[in-house]
């Protein structure tokens, strides 16, 4: 069975984001991934991770602003400055923690930029981050995202970022392979696996259940079958449970919707 780490930005979403640490140890987890660590100091969620033996597998770089809708700033000219101070930025955050990847998000494209300038300064500032990250050990990932739930977004096909790897050509870039979204924009998953994990460009992978986002045994996805392909494939990385918990930010909500993982949870903790 594949190694599960807990989405602290969307499980446990009951209890302050300090405290979903304890929560998802608690329930077996040894990994976490969130989104942003930024609000923190480091030496907080350090304790955190060292109080419950937790791993920091995965988080993303500075979006650029959040709040008023950005999603990363990679690939939009004018930006290349605030880019790279983000990239020191996470960077910095992901020695503290020993964090081995960092996530690099790659916008919204805008209407009146060319497509293939987008991509050429997206490349660019890519292969910049990639120098200074390996500098410390550190991989970056690319994440295809649907167009439904991120309309715009730079990036939604897994042979899209397979070829921006290679292009890029750093050998600390990889994919992050969200099955959530691959399964939205692309379907055919068994396919897609068989197909990208063997390469080897895969550095991280995530699920949740198709169509409402929530715990990966609700929907339409047969994940008990991809999780023995992955183990049969030799996949030995993480995967991140970045799902909504379908009873919502209610008390016990992320643990009682955790019986699809329950008894491998519980193994790997003992």
């Amino acid at each position: 069975m594949p190694r599960f780490a807990a989405n602290l930005s969307m499980l446990y979403n009951e209890l302050d984001f300090l405290d979903r640490f304890a929560a998802a140890a608690a329930d077996g987890f040894q990994g976490v991934e969130f989104l942003f660590p930024y609000a923190f100091a480091a030496e907080q969620l350090v304790e955190r991770l060292k109080q419950h033996g937790l791993s920091q597998v995965l988080f993303n770089a500075p979006p650029g602003d959040w709040d008023a809708g950005e999603r990363g700033i990679a690939c939009l000219p004018g930006r290349e400055a605030e880019f790279r101070d983000g990239i020191e930025q996470a960077l910095s955050y992901a020695q503290a923690l020993a964090c081995p990847r960092i996530h690099v998000m790659a916008g919204l494209v805008p209407a009146s930029l060319d497509c293939a300038e987008a991509r050429r300064i997206y490349v660019k500032n890519l292969r910049h981050a990639a120098q200074r990250a390996g500098e410390h050990g550190i991989a970056l990932m690319l994440e295809p995202i649907n167009g439904r739930d991120m309309p715009g977004y730079f990036l939604s096909r897994q042979d899209e970022a397979h070829a921006l790897v290679a292009e890029i050509g750093e050998p600390n870039v990889r994919v992050q392979m969200d099955l959530y979204h691959c399964q939205i924009v692309e379907g055919d998953l068994a396919a897609k696996i068989r197909h990208w994990l063997p390469a080897g460009g895969v550095g991280h992978m995530q699920i949740a259940g198709v169509p409402e986002r929530h715990e990966p045994d609700v929907g339409e996805i047969n994940f008990p079958y991809l999780f023995e392909l992955i183990d049969r494939l030799g996949y030995d990385g993480w995967i991140g449970c970045e799902y909504k918990p379908a009873r919502g930010a209610v008390p016990g909500g992320t643990t009682d919707g955790l019986g699809w993982i329950r008894t491998c949870l519980q193994a790997r903790a003992a």
